[in-house]
C-alpha cells in the first residue's frame, strides 16, 4: 500500500494492539507493518516508536537490520528464491531469472499492479527441496523454472517432511499426528516425558539430563545438563527457557520438520525444562522464513493454554509456566543466542560480549536456558524412555541418535534419524542411496556453510562428536551436503563467501572486513583470475576472523574456505586456457 493511500485512522487502529507494550513489542509491530502496508512506512515507524517508547532513529535502525523489513514498498506478495548451495546445485538461479522474466521484473522492482516483487534469498530451510521458493507464506518445493508461471497463479509442490531413519525417538510423530491435535498428540506418548519430570524433583531431572550426557546438537555441543544448573543456580528472577527455532545454516532443515510436524513436542520440552531450572517464562523463537513452523507453533501453543497445560497450573501440579511464540525477520546472525536475545528485546540481531553468559545473564538480563529444538525435543525421550535404554544407542562418548540434515547430490535428500556411530558412507550409501547416476563422489560439506568439507577418503569415518574431531570435521549442526564429479567447487565456494558477506551483522570489524575481504578473493578465484598473493590473503583473513570475531559467525566463516585450500590448492590457482 503506497504511504500516500495510508489514513491516521489506520494508523492509529493498527498501532492500538502494541500501544504502551514496551520496546519488546518492536520486532512484531514491525513485522506486523510489513504484512499490512507491504514495507513500514515512515509514519506508521514513527508512531510505533512513539507508542513504545523507541527513539525514531532506534526504530529506523532496526528496520533497516533485518531482510524481511523494508521501508521502500515491497510487492503484496514477496518472492523468495533461494539460492544457497544445495538449490544452487538444482537449478535456482534458472528459477530467480524466469519468476524475473515471468513478471517482467528486475530484481527489487514491484510489478505495476503492486502484487509481485522477486528477491534472491540466502536459505529458505527447504534444502532437502532444492530449489525452493517462498511465495509469500507459502513455501513450494522442487521450484523449477519450467514452472514458475504456475506456482505464480497458486500452483506448484506443497514441501512435506522428508524423514528417514530405523530409530524414529525424536521424529517418531513426524508424518503420523495431525500437528493441530493435542489428542493426537497425547495418543502418541505426548506429555509421557513430563509427566515423568513432575514426578521427580527439578534437580533429579537435571540430573537425569546430565547422565544421559545430552550435548547440544545445534552446533555448538555444549553439555546440556550443566547449563541447566547453572541457570537453576543463578539468582534473579524470572528465570526464561528460549527456543533457538532460527536454523538458518544452509543445509540444515532438521528443526523445521520438528516444528511443522510435532510442535506439542517442543511446548513438552520447554516445559520440562522450565520445571528443572526454576522458569517460568519461555520464548520461542522462530525464524521468519518458516511460516509454517510459526502457524503451527502458535496452534499449539494456544491449544495447550486451553487444556491447562501452559499457564499457573500446569497439569494440576501447582507450576506456573506461559510461552511465547515469536517470528524472526530475516538475520543469519540471530541463530546466536544473545544476538537472538537482541531481537527478542526489539533491538539489532548483534551479538553480545561474553561473559556474562546466558545462564546468568540472558534475555531481559534474567537467567536464562537457550536451547535449539533438537537438544530440546530430546529431553522428554530421555525421561520417557530413561537413560539406560538412551544411552543404550550410539556411543559412549555420543549416545542416543542425530537429526542429519542430507541434501545436494544425493538420490534420497532428507532428514535421517539414526544413532550415533553410523559412517558416513553408511549415512550416504545404505541410507541416502548415494550419489545418483552412478557418478562420483567430490566432497561432502560437513556442519553446513560454518563447516568443512570432507573428502570420499574420509567416508568410514563414525558420526559422532568424537570421531568427526579426530578427523578434523565438524559436526555442526548434522548437515552433510553433497557434491558430486561435475561439480565447479570454485562456485561452491564463492556462494559460500556471499552467503557470509551477506549476513556479517557488522558489529565487530574482523568479521565485517573479512567477509568482504574473503568474497572479493573468492570472485576473482572463480573466475579463474586469482591475483598474485590471494592464497596468502585467504589464509591471513581467514585465520584472524577466526581468532578475532566476537562470535561464531565470523568464528567459522572461513571455515569451509580453509579446509579447501589444503584439500584442494589447485582451485585457487589461475584457470589455463585450456580449462
Amino acid at each position: 500500500m503506497p504511504s500516500s493511500e495510508i489514513t491516521p485512522r489506520q494508523i492509529t487502529a493498527f498501532i492500538a494492539p502494541f500501544e504502551g507494550r514496551g520496546r519488546e513489542a518492536l520486532l512484531p509491530a514491525l513485522l506486523a507493518a510489513q504484512r499490512k502496508f507491504a514495507h513500514v512506512p515512515p509514519a506508521v515507524a514513527q508512531r510505533i516508536g512513539r507508542a513504545l517508547g523507541v527513539p525514531l532513529a532506534e526504530v529506523h535502525g532496526v528496520i533497516e537490520f533485518y531482510s524481511m523489513l523494508t521501508s521502500e514498498p515491497t510487492g503484496r506478495t514477496v518472492v523468495r528464491v533461494c539460492t544457497s548451495p544445495a538449490c544452487s546445485m538444482a537449478g535456482s538461479h534458472k528459477t530467480l531469472r524466469a519468476a524475473l522474466k515471468t513478471l517482467r521484473l528486475k530484481e527489487g522492482q514491484v510489478s505495476a499492479d503492486g502484487r509481485f516483487s522477486v528477491e534472491a534469498a540466502p536459505c529458505l530451510g527447504l534444502c532437502e527441496h532444492a530449489p525452493a521458493m517462498l511465495v509469500g507464506d507459502r513455501p513450494v518445493a522442487q521450484a523449477e523454472a519450467e514452472s514458475v508461471g504456475n506456482i505464480l497463479r497458486g500452483g506448484g509442490r506443497r514441501p512435506r517432511g522428508l524423514i528417514y531413519g530405523d530409530t524414529r525417538w525424536l521424529t517418531g510423530r513426524c508424518g503420523v499426528v495431525d500437528p493441530a491435535s493435542l489428542r493426537d498428540f497425547r495418543k502418541h506418548d505426548g506429555f509421557k516425558g513430563l509427566e515423568r519430570a513432575l514426578e521427580l524433583t527439578p534437580q533429579q531431572v537435571i540430573d537425569e539430563v546430565k547422565a544421559a550426557s545430552l550435548i547440544g546438537k545445534g552446533g555448538a555441543a555444549f553439555p546440556t545438563g550443566v547449563k541447566w544448573e547453572g541457570a537453576a543456580r543463578a539468582a534473579g528472577e524470572p528465570k526464561y527457557i528460549v527456543c533457538n527455532g532460527d536454523e538458518s545454516e544452509p543445509g540444515t532443515f532438521k528443526d523445521r520438520a520438528l516444528m511443522e510436524e510435532d510442535p506439542f513436542s517442543i511446548v513438552e520440552a520447554m516445559l520440562i525444562a522450565g520445571y528443572a531450572v526454576g522458569a517460568t517464562r519461555g520464548i520461542w523463537y522462530i525464524r521468519g522464513e518458516y511460516p509454517r513452523a510459526l502457524g503451527a507453533a502458535r496452534t499449539a501453543v494456544e491449544a495447550a493454554r486451553r487444556a491447562k497445560v501452559l499457564g499457573p497450573n500446569v497439569l494440576g501440579k501447582g507450576f506456573e509456566f506461559e510461552l511465547e511464540v515469536r517470528a524472526g525477520a530475516g538475520a543469519y546472525v540471530c541463530g546466536e543466542e544473545t544476538a537472538l536475545f537482541e531481537a527478542v528485546e526489539g533491538k539489532r540481531g548483534q551479538p553480545r560480549m561474553k561473559p556474562p553468559f546466558p545462564t546468568t545473564f540472558g534475555v531481559f538480563g534474567k537467567p536464562t536456558v537457550i536451547n535449539n529444538v533438537e537438544t530440546l525435543c530430546t529431553v522428554p525421550v530421555i525421561l520417557r524412555l530413561g537413560v539406560e535404554k538412551y544411552r543404550s544407542l550410539g556411543t559412549q562418548g555420543s549416545p542416543g541418535t542425530k537429526l542429519f540434515c542430507v541434501s545436494g547430490d544425493v538420490a534420497r535428500p532428507g532428514s535421517y534419524e539414526l544413532p550415533f556411530g553410523v559412517t558416513l558412507r553408511e549415512l550416504l550409501f545404505s541410507h541416502a542411496g548415494g550419489v545418483p547416476g552412478n557418478r562420483g563422489l567430490q566432497a561432502v560439506l560437513m556442519g553446513g556453510a560454518a563447516g568443512a568439507f570432507a573428502t570420499p577418503d574420509k567416508l568410514d569415518v563414525r558420526l559422532t562428536f568424537e570421531d568427526l574431531k579426530s578427523a578434523g570435521l565438524p559436526l555442526g549442526s548434522g548437515v552433510v551436503m553433497v557434491f558430486d564429479e561435475r561439480r565447479d567447487m570454485r562456485q561452491v565456494l564463492l556462494e559460500l563467501g556471499e552467503f557470509f558477506a551477506e549476513e556479517s551483522c557488522g558489529k565487530c570489524y574482523p568479521c565485517q572486513i573479512g567477509t568482504q575481504r574473503q568474497l572479493e578473493v573468492l570472485q576473482r578465484v572463480a573466475r579463474g583470475r586469482p591475483a598474485s598473493g590471494d592464497v596468502d590473503r585467504l589464509q591471513d583473513v581467514g585465520w584472524t576472523m577466526t581468532d578475532a570475531s566476537i562470535c561464531g559467525l565470523g568464528q567459522t566463516a572461513a571455515s569451509a574456505v580453509l579446509s579447501a585450500m589444503r584439500l584442494w590448492p589447485a582451485l585457487f590457482e589461475a584457470k589455463t586456457a585450456a580449462a
